[in-house]
């Protein structure tokens, strides 16, 4: 619980939607790889384009 609530903090301290943000991480998490995790950071991350694939958008 309190690793979700600073996710959703986090969040909101970079201006994000932590409603989106969230749903965005967790749809691109299991694919992403391990060494350029630190892109889905609140600070670092940007949304995935809409009808794009995570290869296109790398």
């Amino acid at each position: 619980m309190a690793r979700a609530m600073t996710l959703i903090e986090s969040a909101k301290m970079n201006g994000l939607d932590p409603q989106a943000y969230l749903a965005d991480i967790l749809d691109r998490i299991h694919d992403h790889k391990n060494n350029r995790l630190v892109e889905l950071l609140p600070w670092n991350w940007t949304p995935k384009a809409a009808g794009t694939t995570q290869s296109e958008a790398a």
